[in-house]
């Protein structure tokens, strides 16, 4: 395989894996009718970071390292995104306790108390998985996506930093 190859791979894994997730953690949320929890957008923002990363990485694809450089920032990112599902998913499965804050972010409407606000508020909880197949959570599946695609760009990057 020609160098540029295996570092043109490394990019389209690091572009195609964040937007397909936080598409489809946003699409369930928008198409679905699924809310997210606190832990739930804590996993969007480095899927996020990552598409940013990967999108530089594409336009200095002229300049092979800083390319591979900025496809590793990517690959850090959806990595990142993989071990906060990890964590949330170990809380929806009961394996550990999590934040004490899930969450709402009710605000008063004009002329009600606050009080009355939260009472009201719908609560989401991270420690209860909305939705599931086959037993994983939609945190269980962007662990094991976003861990395996990250562990996938590192290894290319890694080929391709090695090949002559």
């Amino acid at each position: 395989m020609m160098r540029e190859t295996i570092l043109s791979r490394a990019r389209l894994v690091a572009i195609l894996l964040p937007v397909a997730l936080l598409g489809g953690a946003i699409g369930s949320q928008y198409l679905g009718g699924l809310i997210p929890c606190e832990m739930c957008m804590w996993q969007r923002w480095p899927h996020l970071g990552a598409i940013f990363a990967a999108l530089a990485a594409i336009a200095l694809r002229g300049n092979p390292p800083m390319s591979a450089v900025f496809t590793l920032l990517a690959a850090l990112g959806i990595a990142t995104s993989g071990v906060i599902g990890a964590f949330h998913a170990g809380v929806e499965y009961g394996w550990w306790e999590g934040i004490t804050t899930c969450a709402t972010t009710a605000t008063p409407a004009p002329g009600q108390s606050m009080l009355d606000t939260i009472m009201n508020a719908k609560l989401v909880r991270c420690d209860v998985a909305p939705w599931d197949l086959f037993g994983i959570s939609l945190a269980g599946f962007n662990a094991i996506l976003s861990v395996g695609g990250a562990l996938l760009i590192f290894a290319l990057v890694r080929t391709w930093s090695k090949a002559a």
